[in-house]
């Protein structure tokens, strides 16, 4: 029987790229779900996307997660459903690529408002249920929190914090017996990686086969990563086996990080 069987679990950004499929992960392993995403139409696609391959209770909730009001709303809907949380997946957070000093702002303002303060009142939120579960949190961060571009600065920005925050969290797991860790995907074939190839071939006035072969030649990866590839990392992670591995920054990029730490 999985570790996940009779678990809940919220996974904000499920509906799409990586956090959909860390939600049908979750979800095929017997976890209930609830995924959160910014528009009505992209959650009622994740949760038919979900309930094909699951038996469990699968719900969504449209809300901006820019906010704290929207942070609030969506944890009372998972409170409402569920009572209990035993899996934290924060997903949520796509940055916006450019070239300084072009980008404003603006851009930084809502980089870090969607993946960086999302994710901590996210945590501080569903603390409380966590810790009565004994259960986990997973960020997912990103490699540019340890590969600084100057062509990905806010991305790279918004990631160094979420991941200093996140081992600081673990920390906390230390005293109150969750698990905190954080994942760091590379290159990874979703709508999310498209636009950024497209903003940097629109900036350097390229082709985007163009960008992205030189992007893996510069990376010398074998392929681009697959969402399925991060999932099953967080499923593990979120498992019994894996209670000992925590306060950990993990690499999922075919290589792309050459530094050890």
């Amino acid at each position: 029987m999985s570790s996940l069987k009779g678990k809940t679990a919220f996974v904000s950004g499920g509906t799409r790229g990586i956090g959909l499929a860390i939600a049908k992960r979750l979800a095929s392993e017997g976890a209930d779900i609830m995924v959160a995403g910014s528009s009505e139409a992209n959650c009622a696609a994740a949760t038919r996307a979900i309930t094909a391959q699951s038996d469990g209770r699968i719900e969504a909730h449209a809300v901006d997660l820019r906010t704290l009001e929207g942070c609030q709303a969506v944890f009372d809907a998972h409170s409402r459903v569920f009572g209990g949380c035993d899996i934290l997946v924060h997903s949520a957070g796509a940055t916006r690529g450019g070239v300084f000093p072009d980008q404003d702002d603006a851009d930084f303002i809502d980089g870090f408002a969607l993946k960086f303060h999302a994710g901590v009142r996210l945590s501080r939120l569903f603390w409380p249920l966590l810790a009565a579960a004994r259960g986990n949190v997973v960020m997912i961060v990103g490699g540019a929190s340890r590969n600084p571009d100057a062509k990905f600065m806010v991305g790279g920005a918004v990631n160094a914090a979420l991941a200093n925050f996140s081992k600081a969290l673990a920390g906390q797991g230390l005293q109150d017996d969750v698990n905190v860790n954080w994942i760091n995907p590379g290159q990874t074939e979703t709508e999310r990686l498209q636009q950024l190839l497209s903003t940097r071939a629109r900036d350097e006035n390229l082709s985007i086969d163009d960008v992205r072969a030189e992007r893996m030649q510069a990376e010398g990866i074998r392929r681009l990563g697959q969402p399925e590839d991060t999932a099953a990392l967080v499923a593990f992670l979120c498992g019994d086996e894996a209670r000992h591995i925590h306060g950990a920054g993990i690499a999922v990029d075919g290589g792309a990080t050459k530094g050890y730490f």
